[in-house]
């Protein structure tokens, strides 16, 4: 995320925010896991717009799908 974060540099609208435990994806019920595959615990693909701590829109893909969490999307809700 740091890496990914970099690349926008004046960037003072977005959070970039890491999840490597997947404590907040559990916790939003968005957890994959893939153990038998041997990746361990994993989120689904997805994206939220949050303002003021409050999520106005969650765009979550079924089975890893890729049409409705792109940032084209989430813009959409803004």
């Amino acid at each position: 995320m740091k890496a990914w974060a970099k690349t926008f540099p004046k960037n003072k609208s977005v959070k970039f925010l890491a999840d490597g435990s997947a404590k907040y994806t559990h916790a939003l019920g968005l957890e994959l896991d893939l153990s038998e595959k041997g990746l361990g615990t994993r989120s689904r693909r997805f994206a939220l717009l949050v303002d003021d701590l409050k999520v106005k829109a969650a765009n979550v893909e079924s089975s890893g799908d890729f049409t409705i969490s792109s940032a084209d999307d989430i813009l959409k809700s803004l």
